[in-house]
Order: C-alpha cells, then structure tokens, then sequence
C-alpha cells in the first residue's frame, strides 16, 4: 500500500501564500479609511473642535456629520465592489456613492501640497486639525481611486489588476514596459501649460532680488515675510523665492514623467543606475499634488477678474505690505496660471506616463 510523501505534504504546508494582489486588499483599506474618517469627523463635531477649511473659515459642525455619512456610505460600498458582478439598483447605488465621494474628499485634500511646502520650509504646521482633515482626505480619496478603477474594470470584464482582458486571474507575474518618451504632442501640451508659471516666478524673483513690483517694494515684501523660517530667509537672501524652488521641484517632477529617465534610474544615481523605477515614486507624489494645484489655479484665475468686475467680493488687502487692489488681483491672477498651469501638466505628464508604464499580466495577450 503506497503510503503519503509526507516530506512534500510538509513543504507544501510550509509554502508561503501568495501575496495578496491591490484589488483584493483595497476596498478593506478603504472601508478602513472611511471608518476613521467618519469616526474622527464625528468627535470633532461633537466636542466642537475647531476644523479650518481655509485661513477665514472653518467646517461646520453640521457639515463634518454630513461628510461623516458620506465616509461610512463610501465604506459600505466599497465592501460590496468585490465577488460578483453587482447588477440592477446594487450596482446603481454602489456606482452613485463611489461618483459623490471620490471629488468630495478629493477636494478637502486639495491643500495637501500647501502643508507640504509650508513643512518643507520649516514653517511649521497652522492648525494641527486642518492637517489632520487634508490627510485623512487624501488617504481616502486615494484608497476610493483605487476601489474605483479595480469596480469599473470588473464591470467591464476586464482584470482588476492590469486592466487587460485575459483568461485566468490576476496572481500571474507582471510584465512592465520598456522605457519610453512621452508622445510629442503631451510633452508640447505640457510645455506650454509650464510657461503659466512665468508671470508669478518672474514677480517673485525681483522682489527676493530687490526691485518692485506689482505696487509693492521688495522691502515691504521682506518685511512680510519677516516671521518666515530661517530655510526661507536663507533662499530670499540669494535671491530664490521658496515657493518658486517649490515650482522646479514640480518641474523636476514633471520631467521625469515625460522622459525615460523617470522610468530606469540614470547615472548620477550611483548606485540605482540602471533599476527600474517603482511606477507609484512618482505617481503618488505627482497625482495629488496635480489635482490640488489645478483646483488652486483654476479657483484663482476666475476669481481674479469677476473680483476686478465687482462680480465677487474684493480680497482683503495686506496693510503691511501696502499692496493695492489692482496690484492684488494681478498677483492672484499670476498664481492662477502658474499653479494651474503646472497643476494641468503634471496630470498630463502623470496621465502619459501611467500609461506607458502600466504592467500587465504574463498571460495577457500582447
């Protein structure tokens, strides 16, 4: 009588299980983020904790219940993406609730990048809370997007994981392109939203280097900025304007999503020379940092003329700096199309290279 090779029973019990792919794992990190979005949403409106929105307006006790609702809805859909396709008023209502969430939450992380360059400078944090809510909108914005995109591939038959359709499930090894440039006409269209940047840098630099402009003095604008950290004053003191290095990182960025060398790490990266690149390091910081900036400029170029026209309320002018209304709405104007431009083409950028170097699975047909 044959008996069982209990050696092999035994490595195959030991065997590692495989790991578990992004489709499988992300409606639970996104029922999870709703959950502690919704749970932290809750106790500061109940203990009225003060939330800022922007600078002069904080979030209404009312409202951050509301977004509370909204979070435990986005969780429970989330939960019913996976297992079988969804259909009739199922498939209605998880489809609803994941097209309401997604920009609602989108745009409470919009400032994201805001909080970044203001750590960056070593400014510090203004409000503890207010960074608290961007970030957790951002984290469930993004677990939302990836829930979202794995549902409307299922719906369309195609694989959760690489977007292709192909017999089998998405556990085989993943194929990754070769290194490629961006199509001409996205690296144009890139280019030229990147000159919106030049009005704002330019005003920027002569007041660091000295001159005046737009009806305020460098030493007015100094004297602003006084209170700023040492990182700050330091740069200001050579000419370079924080935010405007903040800029050629995000053109250092944007560089590198249209050309190869985002893709296979060059040569002056020493040891890296060579490696492929992980397609989420540029994307994560790319894509909400796209986002957030485009909402800022397009808000801001809009506002700019309607205000100028009396159609919306006039900005608040700085006394400090003896800044005049003309002067004001020119210079909201110029951040208008130097973060919206560079906001549009870092999601051209980001949309391209996302495509190019997309992963399919190894039993994908070609």
């Amino acid at each position: 009588m044959a008996t069982p090779d209990t050696t092999q029973t035994r490595r195959a019990s030991s065997s590692p299980a495989p790991a578990r792919r992004w489709p499988e794992w992300a409606p639970a990190a996104a029922a999870a983020s709703g959950a502690v979005y919704a749970a932290v949403e809750v106790t500061w409106a109940v203990t009225g904790t003060t939330v800022p929105f922007t600078p002069h307006i904080r979030y209404a006790p009312a409202f951050q219940l509301l977004l509370a609702g909204l979070a435990v809805a986005a969780a429970v859909a989330c939960r019913h993406t996976t297992g079988r396709r969804p259909g009739g008023a199922d498939r209605t209502a998880v489809g609803a609730t994941l097209v309401l969430s997604l920009p609602v939450f989108g745009l409470g992380a919009a400032s994201l990048p805001a909080y970044v360059v203001t750590l960056a400078a070593g400014s510090g944090l203004e409000s503890a809370t207010g960074s608290a809510q961007v970030l957790l909108s951002a984290l469930l914005t993004a677990a939302l997007a990836l829930v979202a995109l794995a549902y409307r591939r299922r719906l369309t038959g195609r694989c959760p994981r690489c977007g292709r359709k192909h017999t089998g499930g998405h556990d085989a090894p993943l194929v990754h392109p070769a290194a490629t440039t961006a199509p001409r006409r996205t690296r144009r269209l890139a280019y030229l939203l990147m000159c919106g940047l030049l009005p704002w840098a330019g005003v920027k630099t002569v007041w660091t280097l000295g001159g005046d402009a737009l009806g305020i003095t460098a030493e007015k604008w100094k004297e602003s900025n006084a209170g700023g950290s040492e990182v700050a004053k330091a740069l200001a003191e050579v000419g370079i304007d924080f935010t405007v290095l903040a800029a050629g990182l995000g053109l250092f960025l944007l560089a590198g999503l249209l050309h190869p060398w985002g893709q296979v790490f060059p040569r002056w990266t020493l040891f890296l020379s060579g490696r492929r690149v992980p397609r989420l390091l540029p994307l994560i910081p790319a894509w909400p940092t796209a986002l957030g900036l485009s909402v800022y400029g397009v808000f801001l170029v809009v506002y700019a003329p309607l205000a100028a026209l009396g159609v919306l309320p006039a900005p608040r002018l700085d006394a400090d700096l003896g800044a005049t209304l003309s002067g004001t709405l020119w210079l909201a104007a110029f951040g208008g199309t130097a973060f919206g431009g560079l906001g549009f083409a870092l999601l051209t950028a980001a949309r391209s290279y996302a495509a190019r170097t997309r992963p399919v699975c190894a039993t994908s047909p070609a």
